[in-house]
């Protein structure tokens, strides 16, 4: 079903709603896209609440450093099913319809993370918010397909610029409010939040009929299918998972840089120190605006060099807070700018098979940073923070040389807007 078909098929409700869109400069209401962004940073969010909660939630529950970690582990194990199995379902069902039920679920999972009264529960309830956090990835297509082709990437640039702050912020805020108030309010917080969203997406977003109507194991398979017949699609995967593996080995080890000698950082003052990443999300809207000017291909290759570059920097900044703030905003600026160029470009494959692609994108450059996240620390524990920066710096660099055996003319055929 064409996308044309899909918007026909809207509520009549919402169609001076899409009037109003068409009259927009870019297609899409600002309102609406700052709601999107919005929406797709709380949600993400969720995912990285506990981290600075781990030495609270050990005392809490007497249980050991190790064992607290877990919590980390199957919040993410969580969202990797989320991609797999749900997001799919944003080409299979009607996607408001989705949005409300999956935000619904993170709402209660929350609440019952809050009142948890043993970790078992915890981590239960874990495993739901983060599987149903996954919404931030169906609103992201969805923007795509509201947004004309011609402003496609501005706008998708502007929703993931909230996506991105979301991540870079919820340390910092979880830190600041567990400070405050604990670690339950965290979690209660953040369902409140859900709950509002719930409400605001429901009374905000157009019906957006499903775009395939094949039974849902044919969905699955399908998505599986893409990537075969998608060769860009993996390429640009294996692009972002190199990177996101050197951001999460950059993120997860940088605190034990921040509280050692010299700078003795409290948790909080870790907390404050993401706060200087969040200004590389300022790149997103450019990063769209790149996209629409078809430097997909040489920009991608720009940020691999810079995040090499910020990574050398980094190893260089062990004993400089300003050198390391420096290579902070490099290297997230740097991979804001491959996600964004790279879901630009697998929007292009299939307008009607956009929540799939995500999903297997998404899906591959998780798998990049859980991996980057454990050889991170390896290496810390092995090197100390030199062994990170060079592990960190050999993943864009490897990234560049396989950037370099593209063909422009398999580019072009396989998304002939992109380049």
């Amino acid at each position: 079903m064409s996308q044309t078909t899909e918007l026909r098929s809207s509520e009549p409700r919402t169609s001076h709603r899409a009037a109003t869109s068409a009259r927009a400069p870019h297609g899409v209401p600002g309102w609406l896209v700052a709601l999107l962004a919005v929406a797709s940073g709380m949600t993400v969010a969720n995912l990285y609440y506990a981290q600075p909660l781990l030495s609270s939630l050990r005392d809490v529950f007497h249980i050991t450093t190790a064992t607290a970690g877990v919590l980390i582990t199957l919040t993410q194990v969580g969202y990797v099913i989320g991609m797999l199995f749900l997001v799919p379902l944003g080409d299979r069902l009607e996607k408001r319809s989705l949005i409300t039920a999956l935000l619904t679920v993170t709402t209660l999972a929350l609440v019952a993370a809050g009142f948890a009264t043993g970790f078992p529960m915890l981590l239960v309830a874990s495993l739901i918010s983060g599987a149903t956090s996954v919404v931030a990835q169906i609103l992201v297509p969805f923007a795509a397909s509201l947004a004309p082709d011609h402003a496609r990437g501005r706008i998708v640039g502007r929703v993931m610029s909230g996506l991105l702050t979301g991540i870079l912020l919820s340390r910092t805020v979880s830190s600041l409010v567990s400070d405050i108030a604990g670690w339950r309010v965290v979690y209660l917080g953040s369902a409140v939040l859900m709950a509002v969203l719930a409400v605001a997406l429901r009374a905000a977003l157009p019906k957006h009929a499903p775009t395939t109507t094949v039974p849902y194991h044919h969905v699955l398979r399908s998505t599986v299918a893409l990537v075969r017949t998608h060769p860009v699609l993996l390429r640009r995967g294996l692009y972002q998972a190199a990177m996101f593996g050197g951001f999460s080995a950059f993120w997860t080890t940088v605190s034990y840089v921040l509280t050692s000698s010299p700078f003795n950082y409290s948790p909080v003052g870790v907390g404050i120190f993401a706060l200087v990443g969040a200004a590389g999300a300022a790149i997103a809207p450019l990063a769209g605006h790149w996209a629409d000017r078809k430097l997909v291909r040489p920009m991608t290759g720009v940020a691999f060099a810079v995040a090499a570059v910020a990574f050398a920097v980094a190893g260089f900044g062990q004993h400089s807070i300003v050198l390391l703030a420096l290579a902070a905003i490099a290297i997230d600026m740097a991979v804001q700018t491959t996600l964004i160029l790279g879901q630009h470009t697998i929007y292009q494959l299939d307008a009607s098979a956009r929540a799939r692609l995500n999903s297997a994108f998404i899906a591959t450059f998780f798998l990049g940073g859980a991996l980057g996240s454990q050889v991170g620390s390896m290496a810390y524990r092995a090197g100390g923070w030199g062994a990170v920066s060079a592990f960190g710096a050999a993943l864009p660099l490897l990234a560049l040389l396989y950037w370099l055996t593209e063909r422009r003319a398999a580019e072009r055929k396989a998304v002939p807007v992109s380049e």
